[in-house]
């Protein structure tokens, strides 16, 4: 594996070696075989503190994959959900009739607007200000536009048809049935690795770090979990070779390696995550990312992936070589999976 993986390797020891992230833990799996590496240090301000094995990071967006879209998937399998519904369906106070839970899970509902002091405002009036300050563009089925209020609306709408907050769903229906047992949306600090200093918060560690998800606690579908490299592990086998243990069934695992926009060009989305496409034959690959400095990338044809968790916003979020850096990895992992 090191051999094979030799640069992809190289090029993640460096994010650490070149400081331009804290600490990282990583994995990559290929048929069977594995390698993983955890180094640096967990937090830098204000004080040094080695980074552990088993930590937690804030997986951020992560979230939308790990949990809601599993959520959304089961609820789909059982019936209570239709890719072609309409929002409104289930959310009223949208007033919309055009976005389809499809475009929600794909990001092509348009759905955007500015809330005013939304970080001041608390969970109740930052719920009800998404649900009715929002308008739908004209991207509407003619883009992907990435945005975390189409998997808040998704949050709401799990929440509407189970009576269930979606992160107590998330716990019941995905992280307990696969055990993943450090994966919580609640850890000890000292568990967690640190993210941003920020001048209202101070050093946040062991909440949330983006904001939507830090006022709506337990109602956010988008970001607020946490976890470790041990249980990402985990998750990806289950869901490339398992379908999540049979929580899932063929069809619905299928619809997550295809693409369900239908968009021209080559960024494309199935339900919940980005697709890239392999260099050979061009099999549809998953991939997602989050803000604070992790992703993810999974080949279910070829049973490899790249597990990687960073804290890339500390001590601050203005990491702009950390973007680069990812990017330019992404890239080697791709080639080099392919002549692996």
């Amino acid at each position: 594996m090191k051999k094979q993986y030799r640069e992809t390797i190289a090029g993640l020891n460096r994010l650490v070696e070149q400081g331009i992230v804290p600490g990282i833990s990583y994995a990559l799996f290929d048929h069977g075989i594995e390698y993983r590496e955890v180094k640096g240090y967990a937090e830098i301000q204000p004080k040094k503190e080695p980074l552990r094995a088993k930590m937690q990071y804030d997986l951020a967006s992560l979230t939308k994959v790990i949990g809601t879209v599993p959520v959304i998937a089961i609820a789909i399998q059982a019936g209570k959900l239709k890719l072609t519904d309409p929002v409104q369906k289930y959310l009223p106070e949208f007033k919309d009739s055009r976005p389809t839970i499809q475009n929600l899970l794909t990001h092509t509902s348009g759905i955007c607007g500015y809330i005013p002091h939304r970080d001041e405002l608390t969970a109740k009036e930052l719920k009800q200000a998404y649900l009715t300050q929002q308008h739908v563009d004209s991207s509407l089925n003619r883009q992907i536009r990435y945005a975390d209020v189409n998997f808040l609306y998704l949050g709401w709408i799990a929440e509407k048809i189970y009576g269930q907050s979606i992160q107590s769903l998330i716990q019941s229906q995905v992280l307990d049935p696969l055990r993943m047992k450090e994966t919580t949306f609640e850890p000890l600090a000292v568990n967690s690795v640190p993210t941003e200093v920020q001048a209202k918060r101070g050093l946040i560690r062991g909440t949330a770090h983006d904001p939507k998800a830090y006022v709506l606690g337990a109602e956010c579908g988008c970001a607020g979990m946490f976890s470790t490299l041990d249980d990402l592990l985990l998750y990806s086998h289950a869901l490339i070779e398992t379908n999540l243990n049979g929580l899932l069934d063929d069809w619905m695992v299928a619809q997550l390696f295809k693409d369900q926009t239908l968009l021209p060009g080559e960024h494309s989305s199935s339900l919940g995550w980005k697709l890239l496409h392999a260099g050979n034959d061009r099999h549809c690959i998953i991939s997602h990312t989050g803000f604070t400095g992790t992703w993810l990338i999974l080949d279910r044809e070829e049973d490899q992936g790249m597990i990687v968790l960073t804290n890339r916003v500390h001590p601050t979020a203005q990491n702009n070589a950390y973007l680069q850096a990812r990017d330019q990895l992404y890239a080697t992992y791709l080639h080099e999976k392919e002549n692996a």
